[in-house]
C-alpha cells in the first residue's frame, strides 16, 4: 500500500527519515538513533514507534537504548578532551606534565582583569595633532621653496653687475661701504693669499689648520664649482640659502647707497666680486669667526679683498695669467700680487723665478715685514736658516702623499697631504708657515698638523672622477698650472696612454696650455664650455691640430661626447686598462661641468 501509513491516507512517518514501511523495531531503533545522534526522538516518528511497539520494542526500552548511547558519547568525549589535555602538555608545560597545565588554566580562568587596560603600543609614536604637524611640514616645505626662490634672485641680482674678470683699479667703492658698516674687516684677524696658481688649495689648508686649534673660521675664495655660496664658508662650510640672502639684505642699502655716489662721480657700480668680497667680510664679523682666510679675485693691488688689514700675506707661485689686466711680464704681474703686502706684517712666500722674485723682496724690504719664504725645491734643503721654509722628502700614498715640512720654527716630518703632486706638498708648507704665524711664528702641536691637513679637500684639483679608465679633472688653466698637473699625472697615476678633454676662456694662453699637455698625452678632445668667454671649440680645434698635427687633435660639441670621445681613444691601446686615463682640464668652469656630469656635485 504506497504511500499509506498510521496516519491513513498519506506517506508513513518513517520514509522521511528512510525507515521502510514495516520494518522491524531494531531497523526502527537504528534509523532514528543513527540520525539523530542520541539527541532525543522527533515527535513525528511516535505514531511509528508505537505501530512499531507492537513488534516487540516498547517505548521505555527505546528511552534506555538512547540513554546508552548517551553515556557513550560522553565518555568518547572525556577521552578526546583528555587527550588534547596531553598534547597541549607535552607542547607547553615542562616535562609534559598535565596536573601543571590545569593549574595554569585555572589561574587564567581566575584573573578577570581586562588586558588591554595594561596593553602597550608597539607602534612608534604619533604626534597628537597630525592635522597641525602635517601643516608644519607643509609651510616648511613652503618655505624651503620660497629660500630657494629668493636665492635665485638675489644670484640674479648680483650676476647682474660687472663680472670678477673686469677689473676696476679702485678700492675706493670696497672701502666706502665697509666704513659705512663700521668696518667688519677689522673684527677678526686675516690671512690674505695671491698669486697665479694654488691660491684655492692653499687657502682651504690654513683654514683647516685654523680649525684644528678650535679657531672659528671664515674662507673666501673664488671661483666656485657648484654654487656662488662656496665663495663664503663658515667654520668650512659653505654659508646657507638663507645666511647667504640675509648678507645680501643686509648690505644692499648700503651698496645702493655707495653706487649712487659713484655714479654721480662718474664712476661703476660696485662690480659682481666687489659685491661679494663686502657680504663675505660682514657675515664673518657677524658669525663671529677669529680668524679670516682671503684669496684675491685677480692680481692683489686693486683687488676687491686687499681692504683687509692683511696681518698675513701668503703669495704663491706666480706665473702668467690674466695678462691683459696684470701685465705682460712676469715682473708686472709680481708688482701686482705683492700690492697685498702691509707694513709690519708677516709675509709667507713661496719660491719665485728671479724677475718674480725681486718685486716680492722689494715689497718685503718696503713694509718692514717678517718674511718667511721657500728655498728653491731643486737645492738640498740641509737645516733651513731663520726665516727659511723647505719641502723635504716626499712619499706617494694612498689618497695623496707624506711629506716632511720644514719651516722656521720646527721639522714636521711623516705629514699626511690628502692631495697629490709636489705643488700640493708646496702649498701645505706655505699654509703651515701661515698658520704658524697666527700664534707668533710658534711651531704648532703635531695633533693639530696631522688633524688639520687630514681634513684638507680640494674639489676640482686632480681629483678622480671615475676608474677603469680613470677619468682625472684639474682646475688648472694657464701654462704653469699645466706643468704642475703635467708632473703629477707622471708621478701618482703612471699612465701609458692618457687623452685630454680640453676647454679654455679665449683671453688665455691657449697655445701655452696645449704645448704643456703634448708630451704626455696620446689625443685632445676639444670641448664647449659653458661661458661668454670662452673660446669657440672650433678655434680651440685649429690650435689644438698646430700643437698636435691633424691626427691628434679631435673637437666634441659638448663634454659629455668628448669624454665618451676620449675613453675610446684611451682604450684604443693594446695595454691594461688601469694604463688608460683621460684627464679634463683648461677651465674652472670646465672643471665644474666635469664634477656635475660625474655627480660630485
Amino acid at each position: 500500500m504506497s504511500g499509506a501509513g498510521p496516519a491513513g491516507g498519506q506517506e508513513h512517518p518513517g520514509a522521511a527519515f528512510g525507515i521502510p514501511e514495516g520494518a522491524s523495531a531494531e531497523e526502527v531503533v537504528d534509523a532514528v538513533f543513527g540520525q539523530g545522534g542520541g539527541q532525543g526522538i522527533d515527535p513525528e516518528l511516535l505514531p511509528y514507534l508505537e505501530a512499531a511497539g507492537g513488534q516487540g520494542l516498547s517505548l521505555s526500552e527505546a528511552d534506555a537504548v538512547q540513554e546508552e548511547a548517551d553515556l557513550a558519547a560522553q565518555a568518547q568525549d572525556a577521552e578526546d578532551r583528555q587527550a588534547l589535555r596531553e598534547l597541549v602538555a607535552a607542547n607547553l608545560v615542562p616535562g609534559g606534565d598535565v596536573e601543571r597545565l590545569e593549574e595554569l588554566l585555572a589561574e587564567v580562568d581566575a584573573d578577570d582583569s581586562d588586558d588591554w587596560d595594561s596593553w602597550e603600543p608597539q607602534l612608534p609614536d604619533r604626534p597628537v595633532d597630525e592635522e597641525g604637524t602635517h601643516r608644519a611640514e607643509l609651510l616648511a616645505a613652503a618655505r624651503s621653496v620660497e629660500v630657494s626662490q629668493r636665492m635665485r634672485a638675489v644670484e640674479a641680482e648680483i650676476l647682474d653687475r660687472a663680472p670678477e674678470h673686469k677689473v676696476q683699479p679702485s678700492l675706493e667703492r670696497v672701502e666706502e661701504v665697509l666704513d659705512i658698516l663700521g668696518h667688519p674687516e677689522r673684527a677678526y684677524r686675516t690671512v690674505h693669499i695671491a698669486g697665479t696658481n694654488g691660491k684655492t688649495s692653499t687657502a682651504r689648508m690654513v683654514e683647516r689648520l685654523a680649525a684644528a686649534t678650535g679657531m672659528r673660521t671664515g674662507r673666501f675664495t673664488s671661483p666656485h664649482l657648484a654654487t656662488i655660496r662656496e665663495r663664503i664658508s663658515l667654520d668650512g662650510e659653505p654659508i646657507s640659502e638663507e645666511g647667504f640672502i640675509a648678507a645680501w639684505e643686509d648690505v644692499a642699502p648700503y651698496i645702493a647707497m655707495v653706487d649712487e655716489r659713484s655714479q654721480a662721480r662718474g664712476g661703476p657700480r660696485l662690480s659682481f666680486f666687489e659685491v661679494l668680497a663686502v657680504m663675505a667680510l660682514a657675515v664673518f664679523a657677524d658669525h663671529p669667526v677669529d680668524v679670516a682666510v682671503i684669496e684675491t679675485g685677480l692680481g692683489g693691488r686693486w683687488d676687491a679683498t686687499n681692504a683687509v688689514p692683511g696681518d698675513i700675506a701668503v703669495i704663491t707661485p706666480i706665473g702668467r695669467d690674466h695678462e691683459r689686466w696684470l701685465g705682460s711680464s712676469l715682473a708686472e704681474i709680481a708688482s701686482e700680487k705683492a700690492g697685498i703686502v702691509k707694513d709690519g706684517a708677516t709675509l709667507i712666500s713661496a719660491h719665485q723665478v728671479p724677475e718674480a722674485g725681486e718685486r716680492i723682496e722689494a715689497a718685503a724690504v718696503e713694509h718692514r715685514v717678517v718674511w718667511r719664504r721657500e728655498l728653491d725645491p731643486d737645492e738640498d734643503p740641509g737645516e733651513p736658516g731663520a726665516g727659511e721654509l723647505a719641502v723635504g722628502e716626499r712619499q706617494v700614498a694612498v689618497g695623496g702623499q707624506l711629506v716632511t715640512l720644514r719651516t722656521a720654527a720646527a721639522v714636521y716630518e711623516d705629514v699626511f697631504v690628502p692631495l697629490h703632486g709636489e705643488h700640493q706638498a708646496r702649498n701645505a708648507l706655505l699654509a703651515l708657515a701661515a698658520a704658524e704665524a697666527l700664534f707668533g711664528g710658534r711651531a704648532l702641536p703635531p695633533g693639530v698638523v696631522e688633524n688639520g691637513f687630514a681634513s684638507v679637500t680640494s674639489p676640482g684639483r686632480l681629483e678622480v672622477l671615475r676608474s677603469s679608465p680613470s677619468v682625472v679633472v684639474d682646475a688648472a688653466h694657464n701654462p704653469h698650472g699645466i706643468e704642475a698637473l703635467a708632473q703629477a699625472l707622471e708621478e701618482v697615476f703612471g699612465f701609458r696612454h692618457l687623452v685630454a678633454v680640453v676647454g679654455v676662456m679665449a683671453d688665455k694662453d691657449v697655445e701655452g696650455i696645449l704645448a704643456g699637455l703634448e708630451p704626455v698625452t696620446d689625443a685632445v678632445v676639444c670641448v664647449p664650455i659653458d661661458s661668454p668667454r670662452a673660446m669657440e671649440v672650433e678655434d680651440l680645434e685649429k690650435v689644438a691640430r698646430e700643437v698636435y698635427g691633424e691626427d691628434r687633435a679631435h673637437a666634441a660639441q659638448s663634454l659629455a661626447e668628448g669624454v665618451e670621445r676620449a675613453v675610446a681613444l684611451s682604450e684604443g691601446f693594446d695595454a691594461p686598462l688601469t694604463a688608460s686615463g683621460v684627464v679634463i682640464v683648461g677651465s674652472v668652469i670646465l672643471a665644474a661641468e666635469a664634477r656635475a656630469l660625474f655627480g660630485k656635485s
